[in-house]
């Protein structure tokens, strides 16, 4: 398979070819979030059981997609979007907040929405790894980009004077690091503690990393 087959075009039951391919698009995403994020996981999973999940045929499958791995990199794609649009609405939300007050707004709508669903998880943490050196570069990726996106706040919180000054991204990738093995360890069942242990902790990790001791001594 060298390619997708081509769709469909034309009006059909008063949708448009866009909308019935969008629709089917969905389908098949839904039902990957259920068979990758649960059982039997993306790597146990075939084009026919997926088509079959999402009530669509295999030929259906390979108008939208060429692969299985296609369908998960949209996947993880889409659960990353998901928790980014979450983030950045607090942000917004969160202006103006002294930042110990902000730093827990921001993380508190993170995790809530990352964990909601423990198959999103699953997706972000577990599945998308080791799949193909495609998909490690789409990993690495969407895990700089959440390494940009606490640069900036670091940044600006230094700009209000509410940080310490300092190269925010050695700090920053050993936070998400942490972000992604705790609520990793936590949703497996291998940490005793309330989701908002969980979170309370983080928080205060990433305010010693803006705020250390020393600089706060220092003031």
């Amino acid at each position: 398979m060298t390619g997708r087959l081509r769709a469909p075009t034309g009006r059909y039951g008063g949708r448009s070819a866009e909308e019935r391919q969008a629709e089917r698009r969905r389908r098949f995403l839904d039902a990957a979030l259920r068979l990758f994020g649960d059982r039997p996981g993306y790597r146990a999973t075939t084009v026919a059981a997926l088509s079959e999940a999402a009530g669509l045929s295999t030929r259906q499958f390979y108008e939208e997609f060429r692969t299985l791995e296609d369908v998960l990199a949209a996947l993880h794609l889409q659960v990353n979007d998901w928790a980014e649009q979450a983030v950045r609405a607090a942000v917004a939300d969160a202006a103006g907040l002294p930042l110990a007050d902000r730093v827990a707004t921001i993380f508190h709508a993170y995790a809530a929405d990352v964990t909601a669903d423990p198959r999103r998880i699953r997706i972000t943490f577990v599945e998308i790894v080791g799949v193909s050196p495609r998909l490690e570069e789409q990993r690495l990726a969407r895990r700089a980009r959440w390494i940009d996106l606490i640069r900036a706040e670091a940044e600006a919180a230094v700009a209000r004077g509410e940080a310490a000054p300092r190269d925010y991204r050695l700090p920053a990738a050993a936070f998400i690091g942490s972000v992604n093995g705790l609520l990793h360890d936590w949703s497996a069942g291998w940490v005793d503690a309330t989701l908002d242990e969980v979170v309370t902790e983080l928080v205060r990790q990433l305010l010693g990393i803006l705020r250390p001791v020393a600089w706060e001594n220092g003031r």
